[in-house]
């Protein structure tokens, strides 16, 4: 009985130009690599490389620096969105992008992503919405759904004790600052191709200063979720995109 075996010399892993041959220090199954390097291609699809600055969050991807070859800030938790405010007014010629999770961006940050949309700043906001606290233990967050179990809400979200889950990009689309705000996903190849259009097309409005674009990624935390990553895809599915609808809320 002949077992075929894949030689390892006939891989081909296209790795973007931008990424910097390092190990990421993301969970096995985790969507932060995909979507780095979705940002590292379309900069450098883009011609991009020198006139983008990024701004690191507080969470899972705090070290996201490490990772994509460009010109970095670290934002105090929270605070990335006032961060690449300055950074944008000080250099309206560059292309300014916070990544933000949802703890960052939906709960201490709340205020200043508010704000900034609502002024119509011309940067773009890469969203991570796995609906959990990663980095610290698998907390609530205010994106965790009713009735989902974390480390904080063993019995599942009570909304009458914690509120309903926040679903912030249909609050920021309201905003006459807002010039995009889509939701999209990593999940599968197709996935792949449209988060991958909605990421340029947030980078392209930064660059022709039309305003505040946010790029929702429905996301899962397998290690957060206590799954494997095949399984906190399906549950992504059944239980995420209900509560977070993929597709454009709002595109100028």
């Amino acid at each position: 009985m002949s077992t075929n075996i894949i030689d390892p010399a006939n891989l081909v892993y296209a790795k973007p130009a931008l990424m910097n041959d390092v190990d990421m220090h993301y969970c096995p199954g985790c969507s932060h690599g995909v979507v780095h390097k979705l940002i590292a291609e379309v900069i450098d699809d883009m011609e991009l490389r020198d006139k983008t600055i990024g701004i690191a969050p507080v969470g899972c991807a705090v070290f996201a620096y490490n990772y994509l070859d460009i010109d970095w800030q670290e934002a105090a938790h929270g605070r990335a969105p006032a961060l690449a405010t300055a950074a944008k007014r000080l250099n309206p010629d560059k292309m300014v992008f916070t990544y933000q999770g949802d703890g960052d961006l939906a709960a201490i940050g709340t205020g200043e992503t508010i704000h900034a949309a609502n002024r119509g700043e011309n940067i773009a906001i890469i969203f991570i919405n796995n609906g959990i606290y990663g980095m610290t233990g698998g907390q609530m967050a205010p994106t965790t759904l009713s009735q989902m179990i974390t480390s904080t809400s063993p019995n599942g979200r009570d909304t009458h004790e914690s509120g309903y889950p926040l679903k912030i990009l249909d609050l920021l689309a309201q905003l006459q600052g807002v010039c995009l705000a889509t939701r999209q996903s990593v999940h599968t190849a197709a996935s792949v191709k449209k988060a991958k259009r909605m990421i340029r097309k947030a980078f392209e409005n930064s660059m022709e200063n039309k305003g505040t674009s946010i790029v929702e990624i429905v996301s899962t935390c397998n290690a957060g979720w206590k799954m494997s990553p095949q399984a906190a895809n399906d549950w992504m599915v059944e239980n995420m995109f209900p509560a977070y609808p993929l597709g454009d809320l709002k595109n100028i």
